[in-house]
């Protein structure tokens, strides 16, 4: 299944507010769709389907990236659900909008797929990188790079950077000082109906 390109506002509308995918507000609050307003009760499985969307709404990833996520999580001790979501946002484009580099993660990406930031000083263009502890985080030094992402900066997506970046916006890099917290993860998800979802394929 390829990556969603279709109208956001609809999928915030059926999923509820997805920080990572679009800052805008939607004006109608029930789902989208000629039934929208009269929805029944859901069952559970259509509960559970709806957490998993939700990951994979925001962070901008396909069926198939996440199921990886999910077994990846599975092999790390500790919390699944907890792991999972941790592995999500030490991606790459997540911490570039999490940094407020770019207003949403599909912005994110593209900051990465065109050679605007680099690693360790080394330009990465893939962004579902996986950024580890001690890493430094920056943007290239290029004008057009600087000045986009400046730009960005005026108007970021969230307003508090989490405690485990340190970003010093002068000079435009960011250091990796652990792993984020589960208060401070924006989106609104039950990790562990998402993990029981997967409880068969996983």
């Amino acid at each position: 299944m390829s990556r969603y390109r279709g109208p956001r506002l609809r999928i915030v509308r059926r999923l509820g507010e997805l920080p990572g995918l679009s800052r805008k507000q939607p004006k109608h609050a029930y789902p989208p769709g000629q039934h929208g307003q009269n929805r029944k009760k859901r069952s559970e499985y259509a509960i559970r389907l709806e957490e998993k969307q939700k990951l994979r709404f925001n962070y901008g990833l396909t069926e198939t990236q996440l199921l990886r996520y999910v077994r990846r999580a599975r092999r790390v001790k500790g919390s699944t659900g907890l792991v999972l979501l941790q592995l999500l946002e030490m991606r790459l484009d997540n911490t570039i909008f999490r940094l407020g580099m770019a207003p949403t993660i599909p912005a994110a990406r593209q900051l990465v797929n065109h050679g605007h930031i680099t690693v360790n000083g080394r330009p990465v263009t893939i962004p579902s990188y996986g950024c580890r502890v001690g890493e430094v985080i920056g943007v290239r030094e290029a004008d057009g790079s600087r000045r986009l992402v400046e730009n960005n900066l005026q108007f970021p997506g969230l307003a508090n950077v989490p405690p485990h970046l340190e970003f010093d916006k002068a000079k435009m890099t960011a250091k990796i000082t652990g792993i984020v917290e589960r208060e401070w993860i924006a989106l609104r998800v039950n990790e562990l109906l998402v993990i029981e979802y997967y409880s068969r394929q996983a």
